[in-house]
């Protein structure tokens, strides 16, 4: 059973930052890509960044600049390092990843982790 699992959410001032990270378990061959989604209040999921096994890395435009996302392949971990963290980045953020299993691809999502921005 494959698992992601994120940790390191939490409640910060605006200006200030926070580490998140998503490790994957489980019996799988590869993590082919790994993203960072997020879901503020009333409002649709959205891509934040995404990594590859390369390391090839996207952004969204409103978080260029001030999230940086990377992993590890050796601990299967993907970090989203945020900084400079601002009101409208408040959202549940859900780690998501394409996982090859004897050749074929799955998708897995995480459960979830709340980040909230506030004075």
């Amino acid at each position: 059973q494959v698992q992601l699992v994120e940790s390191g959410g939490g409640l910060v001032q605006p200006g200030g930052s926070l580490r998140l990270s998503c490790a994957a378990s489980g019996k799988f061959d590869n993590i082919i890509v790994m993203n960072w989604f997020r879901q503020g209040p009333e409002k649709q999921r959205d891509v934040v960044a995404s990594i590859t096994s390369s390391g090839e890395t996207n952004y969204a435009d409103s978080v260029k600049g001030r999230f940086t996302i990377s992993r590890d392949n050796a601990k299967n971990t993907m970090y989203l390092q945020m900084d400079r963290l601002k009101p409208e980045d408040t959202a549940v953020y859900y780690c998501f990843a394409m996982i090859g299993i004897k050749g074929v691809p799955y998708p897995y999502w995480g459960q979830g982790t709340q980040v909230t921005v506030s004075s």
